[in-house]
């Protein structure tokens, strides 16, 4: 099972495969991945929370949505390019601190919060 991830604008940037928490981009890159609600990059690096359906970067403010939780309507999803090797996780760096969460958008774009992980 897939969860897909929009940006604030609605539309699909990438997607969490559930089974073993990886998340893609849409051309198949694996850029992070889930522990509990702590989305942590391959290369070791703590990028944000992912509760209840909303990622959240590490200053409180929402970067990325779930369908369920998108304030906008989602455009439409286009083909899912094939999925590249996993790489190794690097060892993962102290998760901050939960900061107060905001309504507030991210100024980062949800791909390029997400490609920090590489």
């Amino acid at each position: 099972m897939e969860e897909t991830l929009y940006n604030p604008k609605g539309q699909p940037i990438a997607y969490i495969e559930m089974q073993s928490s990886v998340t893609y981009l849409w051309n198949g890159k694996p850029v992070a991945y889930l522990a509990d609600e702590h989305i942590y990059g391959f290369n070791g690096k703590h990028l944000g929370w992912f509760i209840k359906g909303v990622i959240w970067d590490e200053t409180g403010r929402r970067v990325g949505f779930t369908k369920a939780t998108l304030p906008v309507y989602a455009s439409y999803e286009p083909y899912k390019s094939y999925k590249q090797y996993v790489p190794y996780k690097s060892y993962k760096s102290y998760p901050p601190y939960k900061p107060y969460f905001s309504n507030s958008i991210s100024s980062h774009s949800l791909d390029s919060f997400l490609m920090q992980g590489v």
